[in-house]
């Protein structure tokens, strides 16, 4: 290329338009043109040198002026690329500079660590007046908000589409079980069904106070994503809370039973049936001592910041509830078993810390083996008239040995005739297996809660220590009786998965669930009372049970609540029976704690889809504010935070 042609192009890449297009030729012009020119030196000395092979040796003898020609190239070529270079800067630092000129504020994003806004130097350093302040720090919080609701959309939308894509993506074809987020189970049911009182007066159930469903809802919704109903079981929702009933100072009367009737907020001409029951607590000089193993899942599945870190934080946290005298046994299991820890007494504290800090994840999970070993060292160390327990702490992989739920409920439910209960503490998700771990906490007669935080931790493992492993009342059910004359449909909102039939209620070889020192549980139906129309069923022309029942019989009455249950150490239950009013009276303490599980109640079913309630989120909001009551440690204000959560995402992908 020729020296002239050369400096045009460069002359031309300085004197380029600040438009994106015209830059971007000039410098692709300039540099072509480098670059040829570089090909075309390289050519023109291979050429000389071969020349210079093929002269005769006289002509090759003027060294002086080879050199001076070689020189004079690379001089010439050295100031095109200084040239092309200095053109390119040129144009760059033009464009930067216009840039300026046009948008003294570049942009409306803000750094999200500094916050503060991409502005020129200048700009920033000029004093702002009051309402200059206020319009940035406006700008600033919009721009965030936007921010944060696009991220919210953008997952939202992206668990969506793994959800759905879940089954193909893992090879789950199990009608048995709802797949969710990757490969997380829980056992498919039906909600309860609305039920004639003329063909089913009776409706049983066992009691149920684990929490797992409330805190992996939770966890769901703070990802921005609304749970599958199968991982919503209202009861659990329900019974998170802690409630103020009424409660017995009597160890050989172990609750008593409180009963509520409201209107029903979500369906007018109905009412609600509200059953409270606030178990007696043990005084700590009181309860007896501790016989602990810790059955730790440490298998590759555990690896993630809250699975196996979170789990020894959160038996860190135990420990520091328990006696001196309690013993603590440590198992692991990953591709095999083996005992980490011997019982330990908690005096020695340090040594049980030290077992815990050693323990790494990997390797496969081998369930049915490691919790063999667990009861057969915890039956090792039984205490007599102590707490004898297994806690299995794992996100339910079990893909080694036993892994079928039902004969893992049938290992459970053999060793549980020995003493030894099991308790379950679920982490994680991405394979967490619900089913698996309310399977073995059901019939281990113990208790299942999933633990998303260190916050959790604390509430499950310091604040309800003591529910959670001191057993006052075992095999508890409830068996309601409604009233033909008064009452024409009922449904029992959550328990699907602890129905009994109507016969389990008398018969004391049926196990059930058990309470807790301290634990709360409520129940509620929904009823429709005779002569409302605002049931769900037609009337049957021939009802055997109202042509011979007297019309004024218990005519102020609802039904009748039977409570069975049995002595920690009594295999004989026991029985509680009272009327269900229909003026039945509430003090306005009792008043407001069943109606904040109203909301609560509510706020599940509209996440299980809204089959039988007219409420929104709004609603759950609005009660729940007015009934938070005493509330030290904020999680009746989380349900609150919860529910407009749900409400964005349910808004976010409507819009989809």
């Amino acid at each position: 290329m020729k020296e002239q042609d050369l400096k045009k192009l460069f002359e031309q890449a300085g004197k380029a338009s600040a438009s994106d297009e015209a830059r971007m030729r000039a410098k692709h012009a300039a540099m072509q043109a480098f670059e040829n020119a570089q090909e075309e030196q390289k050519t023109s000395e291979d050429a000389q040198g071969n020349r210079s092979g093929n002269r005769p040796i006289s002509e090759n003898n003027n060294l002086i002026g080879r050199i001076m020609m070689h020189l004079s190239n690379r001089w010439l070529m050295g100031g095109f690329a200084t040239a092309g270079l200095i053109g390119l800067v040129f144009v760059t630092t033009w464009q930067a500079r216009q840039t300026q000129v046009d948008a003294p504020l570049v942009a409306s994003r803000f750094d999200q660590e500094t916050n503060v806004g991409i502005q020129p130097v200048e700009e920033l350093a000029k004093p702002k007046a009051p309402q200059e302040v206020a319009r940035v720090h406006k700008e600033r919080e919009l721009a965030v908000a936007e921010s944060e609701a696009l991220e919210r959309r953008d997952f939202a939308i992206a668990s969506k589409k793994q959800r759905i894509a879940a089954p193909q993506m893992t090879g789950i074809a199990n009608d048995a079980f709802n797949v969710i987020e990757r490969d997380d189970r829980f056992q498919q049911f039906d909600e309860n069904r609305v039920k004639s009182v003329s063909d089913e007066p009776f409706s049983t159930f066992s009691i149920d106070v684990d929490t797992s469903s409330y805190s992996y809802v939770r966890k769901m919704l703070n990802r921005g994503n609304l749970s599958a109903d199968d991982a919503v079981r209202t009861e659990e929702m329900i019974n998170y809370f802690d409630y103020n009933y009424p409660v017995t100072g009597d160890r050989e009367e172990p609750f008593l039973a409180s009963v509520g009737i409201s209107d029903a907020p979500w369906k007018q001409g109905n009412k609600l049936v509200h059953i409270g029951i606030k178990a007696f607590e043990a005084p700590a000089e009181k309860q007896p001592d501790s016989n602990l193993v810790f059955l730790l899942d440490i298998s590759g599945s555990m690896s993630a910041e809250d699975k196996l870190p979170l789990v020894k934080k959160s038996l860190h946290l135990l420990l520091g509830q328990l006696k001196p005298t309690d013993t603590v046994s440590i198992v692991t299991y990953a591709g095999g078993t083996g005992v980490v820890l011997e019982a330990t007494p908690v005096a020695e504290k340090q040594k049980i810390v030290a077992a815990l800090e050693t323990l790494a994840a990997g390797g496969s999970t081998a369930g049915e083996s490691a919790i063999q070993l667990a009861y057969n060292l915890a039956e090792a160390g039984f205490k007599k008239d102590a707490v004898n327990r297994i806690i299995l702490a794992t996100d339910g992989d079990f893909n080694v040995g036993i892994s079928d739920p039902d004969k893992l409920k049938e290992l459970v439910e053999k060793k549980r005739e020995s003493g030894v209960f099991l308790s379950v503490l679920g982490f994680g998700d991405g394979n967490y297996r619900d089913d698996i771990m309310q399977s073995l906490a059901q019939n281990g007669n113990g208790v299942a809660a999933y633990i998303d935080t260190f916050s959790e931790a604390y509430k499950v493992l310091v604040e309800e220590a003591s529910s959670s492993l001191f057993t006052v009342a075992k095999d508890v059910k409830i068996q309601v009786e409604f009233n033909p004359a008064t009452v024409s449909e009922y449904r029992l909102i959550g328990y699907e998965t602890r129905a009994l039939n109507r016969e389990d209620f008398k018969n004391d070889k049926v196990d059930v669930g058990d309470v807790g020192s301290g634990h709360t549980v409520t129940a509620i139906y929904e009823i429709t009372p005779v002569g409302s129309n605002s049931g769900l069923l037609d009337a049957p022309h021939y009802d055997a049970n109202r042509r011979t029942h007297k019309p004024q019989a218990y005519s102020d009455e609802y039904g009748q609540l039977k409570i069975r249950y049995k002595q920690p150490e009594s295999n004989t239950s026991l029985l509680i029976s009272k009327p269900l009013m229909a003026g039945q009276e509430m003090s306005d303490s009792l008043a407001r704690e069943f109606n904040f599980a109203t909301a609560v109640a509510g706020f599940a079913q509209i996440l299980k889809g809204r089959s039988y309630v007219d409420w929104d989120y709004k609603d759950v909001i609005e009660m729940a504010k007015k009934n938070l009551g005493e509330d030290p440690y904020g999680y009746r204000s989380e349900l609150v935070g919860l529910a407009r959560k749900a409400a964005i995402i349910e808004l976010e992908e409507s819009n989809e």
